[in-house]
């Protein structure tokens, strides 16, 4: 089942990020996920959200997203994301009407 990784970035040193955003393709795109938005003004229309950036991936499975999230590659550079924002991740599944 469809998988989709939740992440809301509440930037706290933007360099550190920096370095996390200019090597996360690398290593991204060596996985089955999918990039679907990524955006530092998405529009409030209900509620306060705190945070700057928003960042929505999908990737076919579980455990294909934990074969991303657990990499040794993906873990060098998070410690950059780490550094540089403080951060909600959700992994919600996919929904699926006929079960």
């Amino acid at each position: 089942m469809t998988v989709y990784a939740i992440a809301q970035l509440k930037m706290t040193d933007r360099a550190a990020y920096d370095r996390y955003q200019a090597k996360f393709f690398d290593v991204f795109r060596k996985f089955n996920g999918r990039l679907l938005a990524a955006d530092e003004g998405p529009l409030v229309l209900e509620g306060t959200w705190p945070c700057d950036k928003l960042v929505m991936m999908s990737f076919p499975d579980e455990a294909s997203f934990r074969a991303f999230s657990d990499a040794p590659e993906y873990l060098e550079i998070s410690r950059d994301r780490k550094a540089g924002a403080e951060a909600t991740v959700l992994l919600v599944k996919g929904f699926n009407p006929g079960g």
